[in-house]
């Protein structure tokens, strides 16, 4: 005869602190911990960036050895991309789509959590290779370069396989994304009401899939040329070229999965902030879509120098203009939602007007090099390392920044500091312009990229120490950010549900939200569902009082 046992009390099965995050399936909890990681990396690939700056500012060695430069070099191109970048939208569209969408989770929550250790094995590995000699065939990793005597290191294969892993976690978490948005809308939200982050982060989705198992390939290839005799990439009958067709078939379209988040986010941001709705949201969101196709088309613009036939360097020059057409949609639509609407010019705003601006001279400067004569001049410049910064820092890095101060109150439940948004803002602001816009100088004026030192008799110096200054301006803001980060966290200045009186559904829920996101999910008619209900409920008191008045 069985026995009855004692109820378990539901606390007993509760986890402690560190192990609820550390072993959360919530995907609230692992956004979380995907942006905490992210901007660690960014600080440490901005570290290294400082030290490169250094080195460059004057002609001589100076703090660091040339062998250090070339570890340096190639992992701050590796931690901005792989590390910060392609992490931080991760962990903003786990918070944030379940919650936009009505949704309790992410589809696969397991898979979510894997995907976001993956992340941090992926890069513990690679720097770990520092202890034995990091990479210094640069963030492309280049074949030949990346099989030549002095990359046989270690830390080449540490590299190698890091991006590998963290590779296989973009691969899940795409999916993850994809199932997510297509099949875990709430009732009444068409794929024409879904806010445009979503539509952001299902292109972005859908190109990772497409591109990633390419470069994964590329990557086990290289690792097999180096370690068991192979010749995919060197040797008698292989191409060289093999390797930068299949490192640029995924790295271009990852310029863009870098920057339709932030788009994204613009598109979330402006609304709100202007008080008026988004103009053209199915310009907005097909654009969208329209580059994550043509995205796949224009790789090869990297490899003008190489000796590519004429056919297919007009192919690729006319597909590298024809791809500014959907970007210039959003940009005009982003100004005509701008254009007579009662702007609120708080912290997230500046951000998105700082988009704007750097984005759209980034964008200027990559259609002068998308013409062939003149990229011949200009390419292995730095040049090129000013357009790709203007591109994405001046779009990625502003976009994660007005992200990170539109969407801090909903997932902490306390307001940023305004006052030190804002210096945070304009200190960012100048320091980049201050960095990188010497780079096209200097640049015209013939300097290399990926130098350690140059002679002084060229000039350039002068630009050199400018861009060092406004490096470490740089540094200061983001100084700026976390100083503000922990000032806000300690006066705790009440957010509210709904602080910026917002239009999606993560602002209908409490600050932050419970586990389960939602008590009730709003009916959704429009793509501005918060507001609708908000202002139904004004109509409604509205009416109850001039009944009360009457009566």
């Amino acid at each position: 005869m069985a026995t009855a046992q004692a109820a378990i009390p539901r606390s007993a099965y509760k986890r402690s602190g560190l192990m609820e995050w550390l072993t959360t399936v919530d995907h609230k909890k692992i956004g979380v911990m995907y942006m905490i990681a992210a901007f660690v990396f960014f600080v440490l690939g901005g570290l290294l960036a400082l030290l490169m700056r250094v080195e460059l500012a004057n002609p001589g060695k100076a703090v660091i050895s040339a062998d250090f430069y070339n570890q340096a070099f190639s992992m701050h191109g590796t931690t901005m991309i792989f590390l910060f970048v392609i992490p931080m939208f991760a962990g903003m569209g786990n918070y944030f789509i379940p919650l936009h969408i009505g949704a309790r989770d992410m589809a696969f929550p397991r898979i979510n959590a894997l995907s976001f250790w993956l992340v941090v094995g992926g890069a513990l590995i690679m720097y770990s290779s520092f202890l034995v000699g990091a990479t210094e065939a640069g963030w492309t990793g280049y074949s030949p370069l990346a099989n030549s005597i002095f990359s046989k290191s270690p830390g080449t294969d540490m590299w190698i396989l890091g991006l590998v892993l963290i590779g296989t976690s973009s691969l899940l978490g795409a999916i993850n994304f994809i199932v997510t948005i297509l099949n875990m809308r709430t009732p009444g939200m068409t794929m024409t009401r879904m806010p445009l982050f979503g539509w952001s982060m299902l292109t972005t989705s859908l190109m990772i899939l497409a591109s990633t198992p390419v470069l994964t390939g590329a990557l086990v290839m290289l690792l097999a040329d180096r370690n068991f005799g192979t010749q995919f990439f060197t040797g008698p009958t292989s191409d060289p070229l093999m390797w930068q067709h299949m490192f640029w078939f995924y790295s271009h379209p990852a310029v863009y999965i870098m920057v339709l988040p932030a788009m994204g986010i613009v598109s979330e941001v402006l609304p709100v902030f202007s008080r008026k709705p988004i103009f053209g949201y199915k310009a907005i969101a097909f654009s969208s879509a329209a580059i994550g196709v043509l995205g796949f088309l224009v790789w090869a613009h990297h490899m003008f120098a190489t000796g590519l036939s004429p056919v297919l360097q007009t192919f690729f020059m006319t597909a590298t203009m024809i791809i500014a057409v959907p970007t210039g949609v959003k940009i005009f639509n982003w100004i005509a939602t701008l254009w007579g609407g009662k702007l609120s010019f708080k912290t997230p705003l500046l951000f998105i007007f700082g988009f704007l601006s750097m984005f759209v001279i980034g964008g200027i400067s990559g259609v002068f090099q998308a013409m062939v004569p003149v990229d011949l001049q200009l390419t292995d410049t730095y040049f090129v390392v000013a357009h790709i910064h203007y591109v994405l820092f001046g779009g990625s890095v502003f976009g994660i920044f007005s992200g990170l101060y539109y969407w801090t109150p909903k997932i902490t439940g306390w307001m940023m500091n305004e006052k030190l948004g804002q210096l945070h803002f304009w200190l960012m602001m100048l320091g980049f312009n201050i960095t990188f816009f010497p780079m096209h100088l200097l640049g015209l004026e013939g300097m290399p990229r990926r130098i350690y030192d140059y002679d002084p008799s060229r000039g350039w110096t002068a630009y050199n120490v400018i861009a060092t200054i406004g490096a470490f301006l740089i540094a200061a803001s983001v100084l700026v950010y976390i100083i503000n980060f922990i000032v806000s966290r300690n006066q705790r200045v009440p957010a509210g549900d709904d602080p910026w009186e917002g239009n999606t559904l993560e602002w209908a829920t409490s600050s932050p939200p419970p586990s389960y996101n939602f008590d009730k999910v709003l009916p959704v008619y429009s793509e501005r569902p918060v507001r609708d209900a908000r202002i139904a409920a004004q109509k409604a008191a509205a009416q109850k009082a001039a009944e009360q008045k009457s009566a």
